[in-house]
């Protein structure tokens, strides 16, 4: 069972605390990557996000940041929104990644929960499961050896092309997923590892999901793969400082989320729900976190569980500290 933190490098305005800088938020998400390796923790993952209120424009920058400062940690996107992306570039950073950090690097393709990348890079967003579909095969085609001859709608072909610079072993590429039966099953059809983004509702209710997950692979004549889950929290000595911590930072992100979405505004008896122990929200203390967490992993048979604590932008000691705590005392109760 690996356990690790995400990011997207939030840099949101809580309360009378300005939002940070985006170098100062990049340079706290490079030394609590290194916080989250001092702790024993396995992998850390950068999303990719094209807003004000991310810094992670290119997380494999950031992970290279991070590559140079750690040695063990698994460095991970989280995600890369291969729908925009052009598949061969991506791949030529994530190999550089891979190379420089001895073997760490991984790729989450995701297709995106926000648009603003489609306009930015020219893409008609109404060809969103198309350019999903078509960068997906042509990504794990760069990964293999042999030359490649390719040809698809959004891209130039590519004739009798190796792609440069090869790793030293096929680049793991994970499917993420925040519910969709088509992006689980194409996982499994695929035999790709899956991670589930599960940032609303109850855990419990992703189980079909898996299901449809390993009939794919079975389908698909795979063998089991690793599945992931991603999920909100924050840890601290006291459940009553957990929730005093991160209530507000989180009902700020998440009811400025919902303006743009149409939800309304995250109140706190919806917090309570969601921090239940059938809920999405893992806060509180470490013994309180770790249940949860290993009753998830009990009820989807999970390999990884990735925490991500900055949802709305916490203080950066306060991140530390969650870290510490995940590794130290949530880490070997779960194992």
């Amino acid at each position: 069972m690996e356990l690790g933190l995400t990011t997207f490098a939030e840099r949101h305005a809580v309360g009378d605390r300005p939002a940070p800088s985006a170098g100062e938020r990049l340079r706290h998400v490079v030394e609590e990557a290194v916080a989250a390796e001092r702790a024993g923790l396995d992998v850390y993952g950068v999303g990719e996000h094209h807003r004000a209120d991310f810094a992670a424009s290119a997380p494999a920058v950031v992970l290279a940041t991070i590559a140079g400062r750690t040695e063990r940690i698994q460095l991970t996107s989280a995600v890369s929104v291969l729908s925009s992306a052009d598949p061969v570039r991506l791949y030529q950073e994530f190999a550089t990644l891979d190379l420089l950090s001895d073997g760490r690097a991984e790729l989450m393709a995701g297709r995106g929960s926000f648009t603003e990348s489609f306009p930015l890079f020219g893409l008609d967003l109404s060809d969103y499961d198309d350019l999903f579909d078509e960068k997906l095969g042509l990504l794990l085609r760069l990964r293999a050896d042999d030359p490649v001859t390719w040809s698809g709608r959004f891209r130039p072909a590519l004739h009798d092309t190796v792609v440069h610079p090869r790793t030293d072993r096929p680049l793991p590429v994970w499917i993420a997923v925040g519910g969709s039966p088509e992006s689980v099953a194409r996982a499994g059809l695929l035999g790709l590892p899956l991670a589930i983004a599960i940032i609303g509702g109850q855990p419990a209710r992703f189980r079909p999901l898996v299901d449809l997950y390993h009939r794919a692979l079975e389908q698909g004549g795979h063998d089991p793969q690793p599945i992931a889950v991603h999920a909100h929290g924050y840890l601290a000595d006291t459940d009553e400082q957990a929730v005093a911590d991160f209530y507000a930072p989180y009902a700020a992100a998440i009811s400025g989320l919902g303006r743009e979405r149409g939800w309304g505004a995250m109140t706190p008896d919806q917090f309570e729900a969601l921090r239940s122990p059938a809920g999405s929200l893992f806060v509180g203390t470490p013994d309180r976190v770790a249940e949860k967490i290993a009753e998830v992993r009990d009820t989807l048979g999970l390999s990884r569980f990735m925490l991500h604590p900055s949802v709305g932008t916490l203080p950066h000691d306060k991140v530390l500290h969650t870290i510490d705590l995940l590794g130290e005392k949530v880490a070997p109760q779960v194992r």
